[in-house]
């Protein structure tokens, strides 16, 4: 590699570079770029050089500054424990180094790993293949609805969503299928469920896939998945189902309801809340083997008649399906995964399950100190909760949301008299706290 114009990074040679402009005919490389002004890097970039010392010092003075709150926020970011050995293990060199999987040879722990990952979605969604992650739940529903686009047989442009849907995984669907020309379209809820009786009226030849969540946003289990599953199959439509990693363990598998595609969150396990990064499950039937986005570490033998892990099925552009490729996804939440697996063995098929428990044993147990509240009706819905439900007020939301701010408490508003509270094992040992704050906002 020969050093050109001060950067050890460009692999060609002065003479390379200069004929490579010749046939572009421009000058200089940055004749290749229209940066304005405005926005170009002038070569300073403002910044005094100090000891880390430091520059530790004045971090910790600017996060000092932030409110410390106690979250009871949900609606897709939860907080759960993570046993500190997940910290151990996965900042090993070997796991934090490691790219792509590309050299089985040389990555066999980090494929294993992978690859008991996507053994624990396929056990817990009870269908057979699953792919060793996607970016998150929101792309994972996005991708769903491609799939379906692709295998289904005959005309249709309509995926149905929930109405009760958070706005941005929303928005990444529309995005994702703008280009597919399929249209996204609402369907009613009843009481926190599906209202399938205006579904079954709502779908038909034009649909192409209809979704559904367990639990929903609202944190409402729902109880008309099978009926779901039937719809889809008269409308000839695939049948989505949305969840994550803890609440599987306990409800309905997706394969006995009729799904065809699981996604979700899987790093409600492994990682703290983020409120961003994500790690997203991908589970289908084997009739769609070849349709699944991102990538699939399989299992075979090496020469030697030994087990052996290697990707396998990676549909994706870079590589040579090239314009016939399933997915514009480069990249999947490989390190991610691999906490998340983590967790799952730490905490071994009863935690798993009694995890889940907790979950609803707390949010009902609150949502019950709540109701007896002056002023509050907790939950709206009669159904069954999981992590969260949501919280009538008769004062403003925004009023008490901003009562409980100045109390330490950070909830969710969800409309003018409506919050959602959300109770795992990180917060449950504050709850008194939040009822009293509860108590002072309604006054």
């Amino acid at each position: 590699m020969t050093q050109t114009d001060g950067s050890p990074f460009a692999p060609h040679t002065a003479e390379e570079t200069a004929a490579m402009l010749a046939a572009l005919d421009v000058e200089s490389e940055a004749d290749l770029f229209d940066i304005p002004e405005t926005v170009a890097f002038d070569g300073n970039f403002g910044i005094d050089p100090r000891s880390e010392q430091e520059i530790r010092g004045e971090l910790s003075r600017c996060f000092a500054e932030n409110n410390r709150l106690t979250e009871f926020m949900g609606r897709g970011h939860y907080s759960h424990y993570v046993p500190s050995i997940v910290d151990h293990l996965s900042d090993r060199a070997e796991f934090l180094t490691s790219y792509t999987q590309y050299q089985p040879e040389i990555t066999q722990g980090f494929l294993q790993a992978l690859f008991e990952y996507q053994s624990m979605v396929v056990e817990l969604t009870g269908l057979p293949v699953a792919n060793c992650s996607m970016y998150d739940a929101a792309t994972g529903l996005a991708e769903a609805a491609l799939l379906a686009d692709r295998v289904r047989e005959t005309t249709g442009d309509t995926i149905l969503i929930p109405e009760y849907l958070r706005d941005g995984k929303q928005s990444v669907l529309e995005n994702y299928v703008d280009g597919a020309g399929l249209e996204v379209e609402s369907y009613p809820m009843d009481d926190g469920n599906v209202d399938c009786t205006t579904l079954d009226e709502l779908a038909g030849d034009e649909t192409v896939m209809i979704y559904a969540e367990n639990p929903t946003v609202r944190g409402t289990i729902e109880e008309g998945l099978s009926e779901v599953g039937e719809i889809a199959t008269d409308a000839e439509a695939l049948f989505c189902l949305g969840s994550d990693l803890v609440a599987l363990s306990i409800l309905e598998k997706p394969a006995s309801v009729g799904a065809d595609v699981v996604v979700g969150e899987a790093d409600v396990l492994g990682m703290p809340a983020s409120y961003g990064m994500g790690l997203g499950i991908f589970a289908t039937s084997d009739r769609y083997l070849r349709q699944v986005p991102g990538r699939l570490v399989g299992a075979s033998e090496d020469r030697n008649e030994r087990r052996a892990y290697t990707l396998t099925l990676q549909t994706r552009e870079q590589h040579i399906r090239k314009e016939r490729a399933t997915s514009n996804i480069c990249t999947n939440q490989a390190w991610v995964a691999l906490r998340a697996a983590m967790h799952i063995a730490m905490l071994g098929a009863n935690g798993l399950v009694e995890l889940a428990e907790d979950c609803v044993r707390e949010a009902t147990a609150l949502a019950e100190q709540i109701d007896t509240v002056s002023g509050y009706q907790a939950p709206i819905h009669d159904r069954y909760h999981f992590r969260e439900f949501v919280v009538r007020s008769e004062r403003p939301a925004q009023a008490v949301t901003a009562s409980l701010e100045q109390a330490g408490f950070a909830i969710h508003t969800i409309d003018d008299h409506l919050l959602q509270i959300c109770v795992t094992e990180t917060n449950a040992d504050e709850t008194d706290g939040l009822i009293g704050a509860l108590k002072e906002a309604s006054q």
